[in-house]
């Protein structure tokens, strides 16, 4: 969503004031949580193509023949204050990245579809299905 949307949807909640408050109040507070959550996605973005960009021109720079290639991945991981400081912070990053590539391999592999019983098929359609008491 675009942030006029966002103004629009706003604008219309507050034309709406009156039997309902509560649940436009509720409303409201959605549409705070939807634009803030969209801001942290497009700063997330932000960094990940800046981190993607440094990794590629690492690489490109080693592939010239560069005498220091990971300059760009170091100018990048230091703005963020990311860089490595010692030797117990690069046994840590090196578990993380461990621990992260099985978890990543982990959630690569398909699930096995589990199959459905027909009686539970049968219970859920339907317009004559009925609730528990």
């Amino acid at each position: 969503m675009t942030r006029s949307e966002f103004d629009d949807i706003r604008a219309h909640i507050a034309a709406e004031r009156g039997a309902s408050d509560e649940l436009l109040q509720i409303a409201g507070t959605l549409l705070d949580d939807l634009e803030q959550a969209r801001l942290r996605e497009a700063t997330l973005r932000a960094h990940y193509l800046g981190l993607l960009t440094a990794a590629r021109a690492s690489i490109a720079a080693d592939a010239v023949g560069d005498p220091d290639p990971l300059t760009f991945l170091r100018h990048e991981l230091g703005k963020k204050g990311q860089l490595p400081t010692g030797e117990e912070d690069i046994v840590r990053i090196l578990s993380d990245v461990r621990s992260t590539e099985a978890l990543i391999a982990h959630l690569e592999q398909r699930p096995a579809a589990r199959p459905r019983s027909a009686s539970r098929m049968r219970r859920c359609s339907g317009t004559a299905r009925r609730l528990p008491h």
